[in-house]
């Protein structure tokens, strides 16, 4: 799929195409995150609330709309959370979906204006799709979002991963601190974070309470928590999810290393063979001209 036209300026922090001027990452992992969105057709942006990975993610999903580069936006997240499921709620199909799209909703709201994304979601430009409701489906020419992908089961997560088509981008966010599944059940993402780390094609970023960016006091209750529960040492999941989420970002770093050292291998081969043929050329000059005289 085509990335987004940036001028060279932009390459070291996007600007991103939304009716808010001048959108851009707040934060060095924020501009890394969306630089990979931008360079990747899967990405993963994992962290605590308040860090703008689901926000990011849907103004570079209006980004490629208004640049034409996708034609259609499509939001889902699992429907289970806190115990609660889409049968227990009351109303419709999109009735019972809305409340858990609404971070979803309020992000077009604002990047879009209310007007427009009504319209879009008149023309079926923007579309919600229950995960559990994906099955089969194939996504071409779109940009995906899954959020709280955290409460996806590893069987969600593959069935979510495989229905990308041609031309689409898909991006994952979700807080393995913040899962609602049962106990004996295992986490997708994390899963994903295990399975995926080695796969081209496939981006990771790690946000921590550096990146919030909502009120000051929502970083110091992150790290509290997060303080609390490293003394409890007692979460298995939390374990996994670190490892998990650090072996799939040193896969991804040993990955550029390896493009960036057989470049500069191919280099210093280049200027090897350059300056052998300066210093053999005077000879060869020599031997041309003893040959011309016979």
């Amino acid at each position: 799929m085509p990335a987004a036209v940036l001028v060279e300026s932009e390459m070291t922090n996007p600007v991103l195409k939304t009716r808010r001027n001048d959108l851009r990452g707040r934060t060095p992992r924020q501009v890394d995150y969306l630089k990979a969105i931008l360079e990747h057709d899967i990405t993963f942006g994992i962290g605590p609330a308040g860090t703008g990975k689901t926000y990011l993610a849907v103004a570079c999903a209006v980004d490629a709309m208004e640049r034409d580069a996708v034609q259609r936006i499509i939001l889902t997240r699992p429907a289970v959370e806190a115990g609660e499921r889409l049968g227990f709620l009351p109303g419709d199909l999109a009735q019972k979906v809305d409340p858990y799209l609404r971070p979803l909703y309020d992000a077009l709201y604002d990047l879009l204006g209310f007007e427009r994304v009504q319209k879009l979601f008149e023309k079926q430009a923007i579309e919600i799709a229950p995960l559990a409701y994906m099955r089969g489906r194939t996504l071409n020419h779109a940009f995906v979002i899954l959020d709280e992908a955290q409460n996806t089961t590893p069987e969600q997560m593959k069935m979510f991963l495989t229905r990308i088509g041609f031309g689409s981008k898909a991006v994952i966010t979700g807080d393995v601190t913040q899962i609602d599944l049962q106990r004996n059940q295992k986490s997708g993402l994390i899963d994903a974070l295990n399975v995926l780390k080695n796969v081209r094609g496939i981006s990771f970023c790690q946000f921590t309470s550096a990146d919030v960016v909502r009120h000051p006091l929502v970083a110091r209750i992150v790290d509290a928590y997060e303080s609390s529960d490293k003394r409890k040492n007692n979460d298995e999941r939390m374990k996994e999810a670190e490892i998990a989420i650090t072996e799939a970002v040193k896969a991804e770093e040993a990955a550029k290393a390896g493009e960036t050292k057989a470049k500069t291998a191919a280099k210093s081969a280049e200027a090897k063979e350059t300056a052998k043929a300066k210093e053999t050329a005077p000879a060869k000059k020599k031997e041309a001209v003893k040959a011309e005289k016979k």
